[in-house]
C-alpha cells in the first residue's frame, strides 16, 4: 500500500509539474509559478481542514496556519523572486507531511494516505522545478547570453 501511495503521489506531482512547466514555457513564466504556488498552498490548507475535522484544538489549528504562512511565504518568493524558492518550499514540505503528520503528533488527525502520497508528490514537484529552471527549459530565455560556441549566421 505504501508503494502504491508513493507512486500515486509521484504521478500527481509529475502531472501538475508538467502543467506548470508548460504554462511557464508556452504562456508566461509567471503563470506556471502561480499554479505551482497555489497547489502548494492548497496542500498546506488541507492540514488545517484535517486538524479542524479531527478536533485537534486551537493550538494545532494555529500551528497549521503557521505552516500555511511559511509555505505560502516561500511560494510568494517563488513567484516574485526566484523559482528556486518555490522548489525549496516543495522540497521542505515533506517535513510537514512526514515528520509532523505521519510519524509525529499530527498523525492523530492527518490521514496516513495523504501524508504518504504527499512525500513523493512534493519531491517530484521540487525536482521538476529545479531541473526545468536549472537547465533553462523555462525562465526568461531572452536575457541569457548565447553559448560561446554559437556560430553567427549572416542573413544577408
Amino acid at each position: 500500500m505504501v508503494v502504491e501511495l508513493l507512486v500515486e503521489g509521484a504521478v500527481g506531482g509529475a502531472f501538475w509539474s508538467l502543467v506548470g512547466i508548460a504554462l511557464s514555457r508556452y504562456v508566461r513564466d509567471i503563470a506556471g509559478r502561480i499554479l505551482l504556488a497555489a497547489v502548494l498552498i492548497a496542500a498546506a490548507v488541507f492540514y488545517v481542514v484535517f486538524a479542524a475535522q479531527g478536533d485537534a484544538g486551537g493550538a494545532w489549528l494555529a500551528a497549521e496556519v503557521v505552516g500555511i504562512l511559511v509555505y505560502g511565504g516561500m511560494a510568494v518568493l517563488g513567484i516574485r523572486r526566484s523559482p528556486y524558492w518555490l522548489a525549496a518550499a516543495w522540497a521542505l514540505h515533506p517535513v510537514w507531511d512526514v515528520v509532523l503528520h505521519n510519524i509525529g503528533p499530527g498523525r492523530a488527525f492527518a490521514p496516513e494516505p495523504y501524508t504518504i502520497a504527499c512525500l513523493s508528490w512534493d519531491l517530484v514537484v521540487a525536482a521538476a522545478i529545479a531541473v526545468a529552471y536549472g537547465t533553462g527549459f523555462v525562465g526568461d530565455r531572452r536575457t541569457r547570453p548565447a553559448p560561446a560556441d554559437a556560430v553567427a549566421v549572416d542573413a544577408g
